[in-house]
């Protein structure tokens, strides 16, 4: 009797235990059900935590990151921008596709194995899936934050009355390949939503050629001269030019045809230029030595050996020749040098002498422009540094880099000091060549310098003519000069001024 009891009460125990098992196992497979319906604990989708979300609102989490507005900051400006304004979009149904695959894909069995055990589920990462257009965020960084704070470089400013400048203002412009990387990690980021632009610094700008060129006349009305100068500046980098005549204070024209001058010494420079074209320049020591009595000493008798060594009667001509050979039509020399020697034709006849608006009294001897002289120069430069200009296009086979450096040099051999050279600092290459000349009264009236300024922020010619009716004072017309091409020096090298 008593061991059938005993047997009731196991066989009840019994049925209780499975029946309390059967409960347990079918609330955790309840439990077990709706977790897997949802993102494991342990999931990240964009870096984004959706451990216990549905995949709607898993879905609605990552709009609200990944399309809030990310915070920018430049040049003290803080603009907050549109993920979609700049074509940026967060592909959402590609990494919920991805995730559901990931909380599916396993056994159900063990995965309800794990979840009775209480075992954490190995981390989850679906990582970001989005497209951005480069081509909008490009122009959105242009046109809304480029154009509106970007700093512009300011110029220097001519002080007025003087050759130098007020240095400008560097600018700050949008890095913008920078930029572009910058804004597209923190459009991809679900917690650094903030961005600071870079910018590059640009140096102040060189002021315009055209404030140049009113600084210039400034000076020269400064100066008091009252007679006539043309002036003419090349940038020899650009090739930009100024070129204008002034007389008693009142602007003339200067084209299309420029205003005959005496060429006085000047001249010295086509005389070589031409004997060098016609002879070549290996040069025995003793043409060497004449050369450089020309064009370091001005010496006049050194410059007729070099004509009669072109040719001893027509010398002259021959240069003449040459320079309208290059362009140079109002450039001419018609006889030598020593006293008393006799035209070798009737006075040329050139479009600028030709000129009944303005008269100069320039010699029938010797005349030209200060374009032409500056365009010489020009030219010669350009041939000493890559073989180019008119002189090579027009004697190919008689002028090279090596003939157009020789020239230079002996043009560096002029150390007057003053006039062109008076306005550079000390040391700076001028390789020039200066002109006058008193005429029969003993007057000078005519006062000129043309030359090649070798600066550290670029190089450029120079040609200046002037004429005084009555009579050149030194002391008016040298600081000019002097002043002039430290204006235009200054123009070059604004920060070292």
């Amino acid at each position: 009797m008593r061991n059938r009891n005993t047997n009731t009460i196991l066989r009840g125990v019994s049925i209780l235990f499975l029946t309390v098992a059967l409960v347990l196992s079918i609330v955790s497979l309840v439990g077990y059900s709706r977790q897997r319906n949802n993102y494991p604990a342990t999931m990240t989708i964009a870096g984004i935590p959706v451990g216990g979300l549905t995949p709607a609102e898993a879905s609605q989490r990552l709009l609200e990151v990944y399309t809030s507005p990310i915070e920018v900051s430049y040049n003290n400006a803080i603009i907050h921008i549109d993920p979609a304004v700049v074509g940026f979009q967060p592909d959402i149904e590609t990494m919920l596709a991805a995730a559901d695959l990931s909380r599916t894909g396993g056994s159900f069995w063990s995965g309800f194995w794990n979840y009775l055990w209480n075992r954490t589920p190995p981390e989850i990462a679906i990582p970001l899936s989005s497209t951005i257009s480069e081509e909008r965020l490009r122009e959105y960084l242009q046109n809304e934050i480029s154009s509106r704070y970007d700093l512009p470089p300011t110029p220097a400013e001519p002080i007025p009355g003087s050759p130098a400048f007020l240095p400008g203002n560097p600018g700050q412009t949008l890095d913008l390949e920078r930029a572009v990387a910058l804004i597209s990690d923190v459009l991809k980021s679900p917690a650094s939503r903030t961005v600071t632009l870079t910018y590059t610094r640009s140096s102040a700008a060189r002021p315009t050629i055209e404030t140049l060129e009113i600084l210039l006349k400034q000076i020269i009305t400064a100066s008091k001269f009252d007679g006539l100068i043309g002036f003419y500046m090349m940038d020899l980098q650009t090739g930009q030019e100024i070129h204008f005549g002034i007389n008693n204070g009142q602007e003339i024209s200067v084209e299309p045809v420029d205003i005959a001058f005496t060429a006085s010494s000047t001249i010295k420079v086509p005389v070589v230029t031409s004997y060098l074209i016609n002879y070549g320049s290996n040069l025995d020591a003793d043409t060497s030595n004449i050369i450089s009595r020309v064009l370091g000493k001005s010496d006049n008798t050194a410059t007729d050996k070099v004509l009669e060594r072109i040719d001893i009667n027509v010398g002259p001509l021959i240069v003449t020749r040459n320079m309208k050979q290059i362009g140079l039509d109002n450039t001419f020399l018609n006889g030598f040098f020593f006293l008393g020697a006799p035209q070798l034709s009737p006075r040329p006849v050139t479009p600028a002498n030709s000129r009944l608006d303005v008269f100069a009294d320039p010699d029938p001897y010797s005349q030209t422009t200060t374009s032409e002289m500056g365009t010489l120069l020009a030219d010669i430069y350009q041939c000493a540094q890559n073989g180019g200009g008119a002189l090579v296009a027009s004697f190919p086979d008689k002028i090279d880099p090596k003939t157009c450096q020789l020239l230079i040099d002996f043009m560096a051999q002029d150390k007057l000091g003053s006039l062109i050279q008076g306005g550079v600092p000390d040391g700076t290459l001028v390789p020039h060549k200066h002109g006058y000349v008193p005429a029969s009264d003993g007057i000078v009236r005519d006062t000129s310098d043309a030359g090649i300024v070798y600066t550290p922020g670029g190089n450029f010619v120079l040609a200046i003519y002037t004429y005084h009716p009555v009579t050149n004072v030194w002391d008016i017309t040298n600081p000019m000069f002097g002043n002039l091409t430290k204006a235009v020096y200054n123009y070059f090298n604004v920060s070292t001024q």
